[in-house]
């Protein structure tokens, strides 16, 4: 053909009406039409190649296929890529693109770049925290299908957030099956502007899955210790407890993130002690940077980003072109134990 074919065309060659094209091309023909036709009408659209008009289709559907992605700070975090990349890769697969707008945690600059996306009429939004918190969406956001990713929020909408309780349960289980009891876990705590430092919602569920885990293996030696989330907390929360005789000190730690993990091994081998023939070491987050990298490379927890980034988009997508209810409750993802060199069986001592 020398034009471009048309739906007429595509309904000539599979023998259908140009209702029925139209039903199968754009999504709606379960209950309406056969799969013997669908699957002639799909098979006659390739051999034609031919394409729906798409802003033909949004503007039946009053849609301009555009989600508005708002994020805190999402945009300067190493793990932004893999969450927003998920995100980007459901929303294609659907015929969706994405805007997305990260507002630095200023609450003035989240109101104007809602209303900024309003008025370029996204279909739909998906916030998405760097770290998992709490958060209430403003209200102009509320007033379109929202879905959240990495954070919650008490009075809706649902969030897709990684099952920290049970990362931090696999951390625990990876050197209390290796037959370790004198095991600490070094907890992240922020530091906030004033008072003591506090641990966030998703150190709190890894901390019940540690003392999940330890209860368990019959460890009551595995103590919990606030730490932070950089090398230095690391170094400092490790040599406290290491600079001990070897029949107290700990035989492996738990540590709140790959980077702390580094901290420990470091203070590890200031004291002559090595990993992990003295001492297992447990990250969390599995950074592409630093995990893997590690002399010995480094047994952690994989938060799932691209999961919830892509569970989330699949979730709003779903409501906007199938009907699909909006979930009531969050959807949580589980995390993956990376198993690598860092842990070992507890020294016979």
């Amino acid at each position: 053909m020398t034009r471009r074919p048309t739906s007429a065309d595509v309904a000539r060659r599979a023998g259908v009406s140009r209702t029925a094209v139209s039903l199968v091309l754009n999504g709606r023909d379960s209950g309406n039409i056969s799969a013997e036709n669908a699957a002639r009408i799909h098979a006659a659209a390739a051999e034609l190649g031919y394409l729906p008009n798409s802003a033909a289709v949004n503007l039946r559907r009053r849609s301009t296929a555009t989600i508005g992605i708002v994020t805190d700070e999402i945009t300067q975090s190493p793990f932004a890529g893999h969450l927003l990349q998920g995100a980007r890769e459901a929303a294609f697969e659907r015929g969706f693109v994405t805007i997305v707008a990260d507002y630095g945690n200023d609450a003035a600059r989240e109101e104007t770049l809602v209303q900024t996306l309003r008025a370029r009429q996204v279909d739909a939004f998906l916030h998405a925290a760097m770290s998992m918190r709490a958060y209430t969406p403003p209200t102009q956001m509320l007033e379109l299908p929202t879905v959240l990713a990495n954070c919650f929020s008490a009075t809706g909408p649902a969030g897709v957030l990684a099952d920290e309780e049970q990362g931090g349960y696999l951390a625990a289980q990876a050197v209390f099956a290796q037959g370790h009891r004198r095991v600490v876990m070094l907890a992240g705590v922020d530091e906030p502007a004033e008072g003591r430092p506090a641990r966030n919602p998703a150190t709190e569920h890894r901390v019940r899955g540690f003392e999940r885990a330890a209860a368990e293996a019959g460890a009551t030696q595995a103590p919990v210790i606030d730490a932070g989330w950089q090398i230095g907390d690391g170094v400092h929360g490790a040599t406290q407890v290491l600079d001990a005789p070897a029949s107290q000190r700990p035989t492996a730690i738990v540590a709140a993130r790959d980077r702390v993990a580094v901290g420990v091994i470091l203070a590890a081998a200031r004291l002559g002690l090595r990993v992990p023939e003295d001492l297992s070491v447990v990250g969390y987050d599995d950074e592409s940077q630093v995990a893997a990298g590690m002399v010995p490379a480094l047994t952690t927890v994989d938060l799932p980003h691209h999961h919830i980034g892509r569970q989330a988009m699949q979730t709003l997508l779903a409501h906007l072109l199938d009907d699909t209810p909006l979930p009531e409750s969050d959807i949580l993802v589980p995390c993956r134990l990376v198993v690598r060199e860092s842990v070992g069986p507890a020294p016979s001592r």
